[in-house]
Order: C-alpha cells, then structure tokens, then sequence
C-alpha cells in the first residue's frame, strides 16, 4: 500500500476475493490514487480507454474517461493543485476531521487511528498527511476488501459505516461541483456514484 503499510506481516490466503469484491477493491483503489497526486501521462491515457454501460456507475467510468482525453499531464497537475494545495478561492480539505468538525486534527482522525491499530496498520514513513485523508480511507478500504489487511469478515462495512459514510459523500458532491475541477469533477462524478452504490449494497445486506 502506497499510503499505508500493514504492520503485521501475514497475508490471508484463505479468504477468496469474488468478482464483486475485487470490482469494488478497484474502484476504491483508483480513487486513492487519483486524490492522493495528479495522474502521470501512462495513468491519463489508461483512463482515457475507460467506457461504461449505461448504469449509473457505467456512466461515470464514461465520463472519467472522456475527462482524461480531454486533458495532458501538465493541466491535471495544475488542477490538482489549484484544488487541493489552500491557493484557490474555495479549495478542498479532503479531510474527514474537517468535513465533521469544521477543523483539521479532530476527534474523527483519533478515532480513525485507533481503528487503525486494532488492525495493525500504521502510517508509511514520510508520509506527512493525517490518516483521514481521503486517498487513505480509500486505500484501507480497498485493503480490506481484498484481504491485504487481515481483517474479520464484514470488517469493510464496518470501517465504511464508522469512517467513511459520515462524510465523503460530501466531498466527492465538493469536488465534482468544484469550479475549478474539469477532470477531478469526474472524479467526484465516480466517487459520488461508488459510494451511493456502497451505501445502498451494505444496507441492503445489513
């Protein structure tokens, strides 16, 4: 994990990941790397194959796409930065603490932290960001859901329900009606729609 690393050093190997479940580890994994930097030149035109059915979630993967054709290396960094660096008129704290505090360091990244060292994952040395940045959470749940991070089952729906569902939907709506944002705000488009997806499939297995 590029944000995170786990501290044990076991594997589970027993656990089968299904078609689902590895779909979904994708589509978290994507975003965490998307919202942690700018895409490079061989991620920007990968993304620019992407084509979706007519689903909800179809439609966004079609829409990253077209914003990926749409855009070079230079200009995706540039609007990442000009998002996520404090040096635009309105930009975007992609944080849970501030989503639900108002300020940065508060009682979510705590308690994000302590679920953090239940399952034996700590922070990668060098990396300066707080652990409830949103490419994290992204990135634990896509451990999760793949078994990287050696976790009981239904561990996923419980990091989603304590950690993320509070809040990110509220980015993701953030960054897509960015004014700023062409290319990110088909990343909010995706994101939105993924977690609409995720809410609706653990309540309906709840």
């Amino acid at each position: 994990m590029e944000q995170m690393q786990e501290t044990t050093s076991h594997i589970s190997s027993e656990r089968a990941v299904d078609e689902i479940d590895h779909a979904r580890a994708q589509e978290y994994a994507l975003l965490s790397v998307l919202l942690s930097r700018s895409p490079d030149i061989q991620m920007i035109g990968r993304l620019a194959l992407l084509r979706g059915d007519a689903s909800p979630l179809g439609s966004a993967h079609t829409a990253l796409g077209q914003a990926a054709g749409r855009t070079n290396e230079e200009s995706a960094a540039r609007e990442y930065f000009g998002l996520f660096a404090g040096l635009g008129k309105s930009p975007l704290l992609p944080y849970a603490s501030h989503y639900l505090t108002g300020s940065l360091y508060g009682r979510p990244l705590g308690r994000l932290r302590e679920t953090l060292q239940q399952l034996g994952v700590e922070s990668t040395a060098g990396n300066s960001e707080p652990e409830d940045h949103v490419a994290i959470v992204c990135e634990v749940m896509a451990g999760l859901i793949r078994g990287d991070i050696v976790s009981p089952a239904g561990a996923d729906r419980e990091f989603f329900k304590k950690h993320l569902a509070p809040w990110i939907r509220r980015f993701f709506v953030d960054l897509e009606n960015a004014q700023s944002a062409d290319f990110y705000a088909s990343v909010g488009l995706l994101g939105r729609t993924f977690v609409d997806i995720e809410t609706e499939g653990f309540a309906l297995s709840s």
